[in-house]
């Protein structure tokens, strides 16, 4: 073991702490800002070291007791050791040493979003009926999650392990579901062994579902804001439906109405169905014609034009006969938005600009174009969707300059 007495310095994206030896950043987890820790350190890397804490020799006084018996080993929660006020501090500032590096100064303009500190994840996916062990490939056996909602703990406390449903499954259960059965979870075919005949075919695996039929058996249907919203439990949907129903709201609050609205990466149309409220008519844009089916449920009856492509077919074949917009909101998945959309977005002259985003680096890339583009960053908010760990959301509104 190669011990060290370190003191620990600002919690860095990923959530990990750093501290100095002899000049080299050392990343620690599972601590936080001015404490003393004795570390070892595990690996050695040309710029940085990885260690682990031996000991706490003075803590932080924002530090507490996990509440949850898994944590450490269960490779989901990272923060559970920071009184929850200062977890929203710790990725309030993550947020803007993000923005930093992009030159934005959002230190007084970041209001933070958040709803339950526990009970408030709605959606899952187990393997065998369990949750992965941090970097390591075995199962934990877990027979409740602190945040988890209630449906879904229930499922856990009262089904043996054993008769769980094995693989990689994703379940859905929230009080906000509609009916009486609250958890979904995924119906999988059975899969026949394949002959010595099957074996000579190559088969080229779908990393998504697809098809144009609904699946009654792995819709879900929730109740949000008192709107109806159906989904496939195995496709892409908010975990925290608490925090979600304020996202739609301040969406609404900043969107000042009118003709024309652009939802690109519009989903499921989780946020189109809302901005029919607001806008005549609404142009969502979605490559995963699957979720795309889904927003055809959702907004039917509803004036709506949608576009099953991606955000740069879209701008390359579709955008020149589409009306003028009054407003967008952007959703990109992680990666950010594409360059072609992005293009087009610093050209529109949109005048209003919804950005969200749940990963804060590219988030402040893309903020970084539109400000260059002639917009104005009006507003930004830390959308706390998963408290006890260092993910981080936002949405940053923007109004063309004058």
């Amino acid at each position: 073991m190669e011990i060290k007495t370190v003191k620990t310095e600002k919690t860095v994206f990923g959530g990990n702490t750093i501290a100095k030896i002899d000049s080299k950043t050392v990343f620690i987890p599972y601590s936080m800002p001015d404490e003393t820790l004795s570390v070892n350190i595990v690996q050695h890397k040309n710029d940085y070291d990885n260690a682990e804490i031996v000991e706490v020799l003075k803590p932080s006084r924002h530090r507490v007791e996990p509440p949850c018996k898994y944590y450490g080993s269960c490779g989901g929660c990272n923060m559970m050791h920071i009184d929850t006020d200062y977890q929203r501090e710790i990725r309030k500032g993550m947020l803007c040493d993000a923005f930093g590096m992009n030159k934005i100064d959002i230190q007084d303009k970041v209001e933070v979003v958040y709803g339950p500190d526990f009970n408030y994840r709605s959606r899952f996916q187990f393997i065998d009926g369990g949750l992965s062990q941090k970097k390591s490939n075995n199962v934990i056996k877990i027979n409740e999650c602190l945040c988890a909602e209630k449906p879904v703990n229930d499922f856990l406390q009262n089904t043996d392990f054993e008769k769980r449903p094995k693989g990689r499954i994703h379940y859905f259960g929230s009080e906000k579901t509609e009916g009486e059965n609250k958890l979904k979870i995924e119906k999988t075919e059975e899969k026949k062994l394949p002959s010595k005949k099957d074996k000579k075919i190559k088969i080229k695996e779908r990393h998504y579902f697809s098809g144009t039929i609904l699946s009654e058996e792995n819709t879900v249907t929730v109740n949000l804001n008192g709107k109806k919203l159906s989904f496939d439990v195995r496709g892409f949907f908010q975990s925290n439906l608490n925090v979600f129903e304020k996202v739609l709201n301040l969406i609404l609050e900043n969107l000042p109405g009118g003709k024309n609205i652009l939802d690109m990466y519009s989903g499921c149309g989780s946020i189109s169905l809302f901005l029919t409220d607001k806008y005549e008519n609404v142009v969502l844009v979605e490559h995963n014609r699957d979720a795309l089916v889904y927003a055809e449920k959702n907004l039917s009856g509803l004036n709506h034009t949608s576009y099953g492509l991606s955000g740069e077919a879209w701008v390359k074949n579709c955008s020149s006969f589409c009306p003028p917009f009054d407003a967008c909101v952007v959703d990109p998945p992680r990666s950010g938005i594409e360059k072609a959309v992005m293009d087009y977005l610093c050209k529109s002259k949109i005048p209003v600009i919804c950005s969200l985003s749940c990963d804060p680096s590219t988030h402040a890339r893309d903020c970084s174009r539109l400000i260059k583009a002639g917009y104005e960053l009006e507003k930004i908010y830390l959308l706390d969707f998963y408290p006890h760990t260092s993910h981080i959301e936002s949405l940053a509104i923007f109004r063309l300059g004058l």
